[in-house]
């Protein structure tokens, strides 16, 4: 997974197509648990999406500019557009549903 910080965050937005985004912070426990989730996924779908983290304490600009209260939070971008939101740790499946539409 990529690592997003607040210098890199508008390129990464711009260049790619569909990019997954999850914000967390190192002492997250929940944010750790759905690493591999989305590990995973990210493998799966790995020539159709980007899957990033952001560091929330490392980065609070971006954390700000989304307004990120509760993490994990998983952001679904398509285009530069915030497309879907997924706060706090879920099943796969949510997440891959949220990819699907994503896709489609």
């Amino acid at each position: 997974m990529k690592k997003i910080s607040d210098s890199n965050f508008e390129d990464l937005i711009k260049n790619t197509k569909l990019l997954i985004i999850k914000f967390e912070a190192d002492w997250c426990m929940p944010c750790k648990n759905l690493t591999p989730i989305l590990e995973d996924l990210s493998k799966i779908y790995h020539e159709t999406i980007d899957v990033a983290t952001c560091n929330i304490d490392e980065n609070p600009l971006i954390a700000r500019k989304f307004g990120i209260r509760s993490i994990p939070t998983v952001m679904f971008f398509r285009d530069g557009v915030l497309k879907n939101t997924q706060i706090g740790l879920t099943s796969k499946m949510i997440y891959e549903t949220k990819i699907t539409e994503l896709i489609s």
